[in-house]
């Protein structure tokens, strides 16, 4: 592989990697080395690089090459020295040469190495596995989109770009899910805290005294004390878990419609360009179908008429040539924009699934640690309950409502009657 030459199917900035060659779409390259995995180092103009191996075509030197030369050739030759109606027909198969030479530079690329499904067209399977795009060893969207997938019934087939939306829609639903589990969280701490204060202010017991009714009364402080610390954490939950979660769905809902029409337009334009170039091409079998039956009329009967018919059939058929590279030109360029959109769609999806996961690691944290510090707060509210529960003696109660509620120390004297 090493010292042959490709060529670029589609242009590649080389910003993927710290030494990448830039180049553009059609450029030759000189494969310096072909190693596995996806990056081959090329050359291009002195300058050498590396760039992704399923970015370009691998130009072969066939054995058929020297005949499609040699027939080149002599159809040039008997274009020039021939006349007549032989002229005219070796002008015919000389235009119908070069026609094919230039349709399948255009083409080769698209279908040699790849195939066609729902009118996309795709890298070839045997070459996927080990030609990654743009990230070597790594699981990336990019690289594993590709082609369409059948679904589970086998009745149909679902793009690379569907099944990457969609894992996103379920993100989004995710998301909305945890956002609600949040919600129902902050409710059960507002009803908790609104319970826990109303029972605080419950006279119940209210008349104990002594240093039992002290901690009592400690106790039932302690209870708005809670409700106070679980109110701020369902203000806190709503503030730094809840609405953060709702604000990123909103957020991420707008991309992915965004991405979804953007990619869903590209791919109706680049079916709508491939069956024009189908068309294109009937068009040209079937003017040149013509003019072959044109040619053997007038091969067995000559008129001025009919040489007319050929003439046009001719200018028909140059038409219909023309028509078709046109229609190949727009699929090519559409293809390229196709892919380039999806490269770079691919990778944002990417960029926010990873975003997503990793916001919604932080605020899941978040939860955690206000919950712990909630355990700390509602921890440090009972600790003056406990030291005044340690200090309740029953004798020192006795002595202390003795002394409040004595009635005189006189005790009953027998009487003398």
């Amino acid at each position: 592989m090493s010292g042959s030459f490709c060529k670029s199917l589609y242009p590649f900035s080389g910003e993927q990697h710290r030494q990448g060659l830039s180049f553009q779409a059609g450029d030759i390259i000189r494969v310096v080395q072909a190693l596995p995995g996806g990056w081959w180092e090329g050359e291009r103009d002195g300058v050498r690089g590396w760039f992704p191996s399923s970015y370009v075509h691998v130009l072969e030197v066939r054995t058929e090459s020297n005949f499609v030369f040699t027939s080149y050739l002599n159809l040039t030759q008997s274009s020039l020295n021939g006349s007549g109606c032989q002229s005219d027909f070796d002008f015919l198969s000389l235009f119908n040469f070069l026609f094919s030479l230039s349709l399948s530079l255009s083409l080769s690329l698209s279908f040699s190495l790849s195939f066609s499904i729902n009118c996309v067209t795709f890298p070839t399977p045997a070459c996927m596995p080990e030609q990654q795009l743009l990230k070597p060893n790594e699981w990336s969207y990019c690289d594993f989109f590709w082609t369409d997938k059948k679904d589970p019934q086998g009745n149909g087939c679902v793009t690379g770009f569907e099944v990457l939306l969609q894992k996103q829609l379920k993100g989004k639903q995710m998301q909305k899910e945890m956002a609600e589990f949040i919600r129902e969280r902050i409710k059960i701490e507002e009803d908790y805290a609104k319970n826990l204060s109303k029972l605080s202010q419950n006279p119940l017991a209210s008349q104990e005294e002594g240093t039992l009714g002290e901690a009592w009364a400690q106790l039932k402080k302690s209870l708005a004390d809670e409700a106070e610390v679980h109110l701020k954490f369902s203000s806190k939950l709503q503030s730094e878990v809840e609405k953060p979660f709702l604000a990123f769905r909103e957020n991420f809902k707008k991309d992915m419609k965004r991405f979804d029409h953007h990619i869903a337009d590209l791919r109706k334009q680049l079916v709508g360009r491939y069956a024009a170039v189908e068309k294109a091409r009937k068009a040209l079998a079937d003017r040149q179908k013509e003019l072959e039956v044109k040619t053997q009329q007038l091969e067995i009967k000559l008129s001025n008429k009919i040489e007319e018919d050929i003439k046009k059939a001719r200018r028909k058929s140059t038409q219909a040539g023309d028509e078709l590279m046109r229609c190949v030109d727009l699929y090519n360029q559409s293809q390229s924009k196709w892919f380039e959109e999806m490269v770079t769609t691919s990778l944002e999806l990417e960029r926010l699934e990873v975003e997503r996961v990793e916001m919604i690691r932080q605020h899941l944290c978040q939860y955690t640690t206000l919950r712990h510090e909630t355990d700390m707060f509602n921890q440090s509210t009972m600790e003056p309950v406990d030291q005044l529960l340690q200090g309740v003696d029953p004798a020192r109660d006795r002595e202390l409502w003795v002394r409040e509620n004595q009635t005189g120390e006189i005790r009953p004297v027998d009487i003398e009657i």
